[in-house]
């Protein structure tokens, strides 16, 4: 099909253009955006297609998505933010700071093991729905009796939700606040970055439609890869479905959605929340000036984040498993940012970041002083999606001929 792009790239970024353009000829999008920053200098602002596919409603340089678990690299430059400034240790136990987290063989779990997914609170097991977050004590009265599904610090397993049921208590502790406002005062408004965490209601006009996989997908693609077991898609959704008790059905079926599942995201009220694992609402423009300042030594356009020291640290590997517990596959932390394998997102082991659900994706390359998001609205079955490793490797072809 014939799609419009709109926006620019700078001499030498001609392919990640061309790479996003092949995302809606050849691998189904509906509605993008991507952007980059390298050194401060803003070199891709790409956008194209449908925000809304029942109303026609175009995607526009300023329209935000809901990046699912992008959010969490967010929360994990709040969490930098508030140990760059003396206010956490990242090698104190968590129950030094959030004394009631500490029963129940959790006593011992420091932050850095927590935020590494490596304290065995990969899953709540009390089942909540998604409205019983309007109410952090009914939370926290449940996520402190959780037991480790493992003894904390000896493995790897992604909290898909769990992660942010977690962040947020320990967060409000140390800081006296919610992510979503010390993140709105601190990150998103000195950058101008156009990204929320708790979307206020008078901006939903804004927001893309969100697609979750079709039931096209679901019978033809991802049911396939259930019956064999094979891949990393496979062995994942499979143990969701079937794995009584397994790591990745606990981690992914808690809390409860509804009849409505990921559509539920399309609710005005579920967007107003602060989820902090998956309901960011962010242009790809606002990501990449959070991650411009990450990649350029904690500064962008005279706001400084965090120090370069700062940066020094997230840039190395603190967490590594070759199959991770819950998604399945080779996957590293560095206190709560993502360290994924050098044939997917970047080829460089200091670069940082988080992907979501679906293909979303926001990180920060020190090496290039590289910022990079994409947002999109119509969700894959992929754990990496193919667009999202198109355009990174189209990125990197700009940068070094990385091919």
């Amino acid at each position: 099909m014939s799609i419009e792009i709109h926006g620019t790239v700078a001499p030498g970024f001609e392919p990640v253009r061309d790479a996003f353009r092949e995302n809606f000829e050849l691998r189904g999008e509906i509605g993008a955006s991507v952007a980059a920053y390298v050194d401060g200098r803003k070199v891709v602002d790409l956008w194209a297609g449908k925000a809304d596919t029942t109303t026609g409603r175009a995607w526009g340089q300023d329209t935000p998505g809901v990046v699912f678990s992008t959010t969490k690299g967010m929360v994990a430059t709040a969490f930098l933010m508030l140990e760059d400034r003396g206010l956490i240790d990242m090698d104190k136990k968590v129950a030094h700071y959030w004394p009631e987290f500490g029963r129940d063989g959790k006593a011992d779990i420091t932050v850095r093991t927590l935020l590494n997914h490596r304290a065995g609170l990969c899953a709540v097991d009390e089942k909540l729905k998604l409205e019983d977050f309007n109410d952090p004590a009914k939370v926290e009265s449940v996520i402190v009796k959780q037991v480790p599904l493992w003894e904390p610090g000896t493995d790897q397993g992604y909290g898909a939700t769990a992660f942010g049921m977690y962040a947020q208590p320990l967060f409000q502790r140390v800081a006296g606040e919610s992510l979503g406002t010390f993140l709105r005062r601190e990150v998103f408004t000195p950058l101008k970055a156009d990204v929320h965490l708790g979307l206020p209601l008078d901006q939903n006009a804004r927001v893309a439609t969100l697609y979750p996989v079709t039931r096209d997908g679901v019978l033809f693609k991802m049911l396939p890869l259930v019956a064999s077991g094979m891949g990393v898609e496979g062995e994942m959704y499979r143990a969701v479905l079937f794995g009584k008790g397994s790591a990745p059905r606990r981690a992914f079926t808690n809390p409860l959605h509804g009849k409505p599942g990921m559509n539920r995201l399309n609710e005005p009220a579920v967007r107003a929340m602060e989820l902090p694992w998956m309901n960011a609402v962010a242009t790809a423009d606002g990501l990449a000036r959070v991650y411009g300042a990450l990649g350029r030594g904690g500064e962008l356009d005279g706001t400084r984040l965090v120090s370069e020291a700062a940066i020094g640290r997230v840039a190395r590997k603190q967490s590594w498993s070759n199959h991770d517990r819950v998604l399945c596959k080779p996957l590293g932390f560095s206190q709560g940012f993502t360290k994924d394998e050098a044939h997917l997102i970047s080829p460089h082991e200091a670069s940082f970041g988080h992907t979501g659900a679906g293909g979303s994706v926001g990180f920060a390359d020190p090496t290039h002083k590289l910022g990079m998001s994409y947002v999109m609205n119509r969700m894959d079955h992929h754990v990496r999606s193919p667009r999202c490793v198109a355009l990174c490797r189209a990125m990197y072809q700009s940068l070094e001929g990385w091919t």
